[in-house]
């Protein structure tokens, strides 16, 4: 499980990027390069990682279902995905 303080710093960057999402896009329009660098860092949205709903681990995350590899295969074990099982053949 990753640290708590990681889990919390990528919640408060998805608010700050949130807040300035409209700001960013109306300065990239009007090419003012300049005062989109007065902006904070955390208002960029490459600044975001994607992390586990579950557990916040940052590797091995799978879009599709906002996990980690390892919470998705425990969690296809106990047939809590729905649509998905285990291939057999």
């Amino acid at each position: 499980m990753a640290k708590k303080s990681q889990v919390e710093k990528m919640k408060r960057k998805l608010k700050t990027i949130a807040k300035y999402a409209a700001k960013r896009a109306a300065l990239k329009a009007a090419g003012d390069y300049a005062a989109l660098a007065e902006l904070p860092r955390d208002a960029s949205p490459t600044r975001h990682k994607n992390r586990c709903a579950v557990t916040g681990r940052s590797k091995a995350f799978l879009r599709y279902f906002g996990i980690s590899r390892l919470q998705f295969r425990e969690m296809a074990h106990k047939g809590q995905l729905p649509g998905v099982k285990k291939a057999s053949w």
